[in-house]
């Protein structure tokens, strides 16, 4: 029998809130207090900075971001600048990399299997490029993944446009990537898509390709001890 991910839906919130949310449960998954946690959400409108991001990426300046309302954050996930925003569905599992050797390239091929299978059963056929990063279809990127480990477990991971407005990658330059074009599972759809189905799918899949049973719970329940994931 497979090993249980317990998957949570998190609703909208505030980037922020995101990372504070990751790490307790990361703190806690360390501690072993809780098993492998697949974090489902959106962010309020953001630009977040990886580790390699320069400020070329951001070509009109922080505050003219700020002005747009959107907020600017630096992240310690990999990968250089990305947006998100309502309408994108973000999948933050925060797992042990133990039962893969700790190897991460083999986790973030893992994600890359997972977009793909799952926007494949919505519709869309996608896959990845060589030499870049994240999911593409065809010349079109339509999900980025970065991640970070810290003592053997994972945070931060991936982001696929479902409905999301497309606007803000075209101020900055997405990924490090000049001229990349972006697209979302609506636009190639030529409709707007179902965030809560595709939010399912993604659970799914993430279960088939890392060998997880998924089971829904809350953010409450991932506190077994009081203390262990304490604002």
């Amino acid at each position: 029998m497979s090993a249980e991910i317990l998957v949570v839906d998190c609703g909208l919130l505030p980037y922020a809130e995101g990372v504070s949310l990751q790490r307790r449960v990361e703190a806690a998954r360390q501690a072993g207090a809780v098993g492998d946690v697949l974090l489902l959400l959106e962010h309020h409108p953001v630009y977040t900075r990886g580790r390699r991001s320069t400020a070329e990426e951001l070509p009109m300046g922080v505050e003219w971001y700020e002005m747009q309302g959107i907020e600017v954050r630096d992240t310690d996930r990999g990968g250089r600048v990305t947006y998100h925003g309502p309408g994108q569905l973000i999948a933050y599992p925060v797992v042990s990399l133990k039962p893969y050797g700790d190897d991460v390239l083999a986790y973030v091929r893992g994600l890359e299997r997972v977009a793909i299978s799952a926007l494949a059963e919505h519709g869309v056929e996608a896959g990845t490029v060589e030499g870049l990063t994240g999911i593409w279809v065809a010349e079109r990127k339509i999900g980025s993944i970065g991640v970070h480990v810290s003592r053997g477990v994972t945070t931060h991971g991936l982001a696929i446009n479902v409905n999301n407005d497309l606007q803000p990658f075209e101020w900055v330059v997405p990924c490090g990537i000049e001229g990349c074009r972006v697209t979302s599972l609506s636009r190639e759809l030529g409709a707007e898509h179902d965030l809560g189905s595709f939010s399912a799918t993604l659970a799914e899949r993430y279960g088939d390709v890392f060998d997880r049973e998924p089971v829904e719970t809350d953010v409450g329940r991932l506190e077994p001890d009081p203390g262990t994931l304490a604002r």
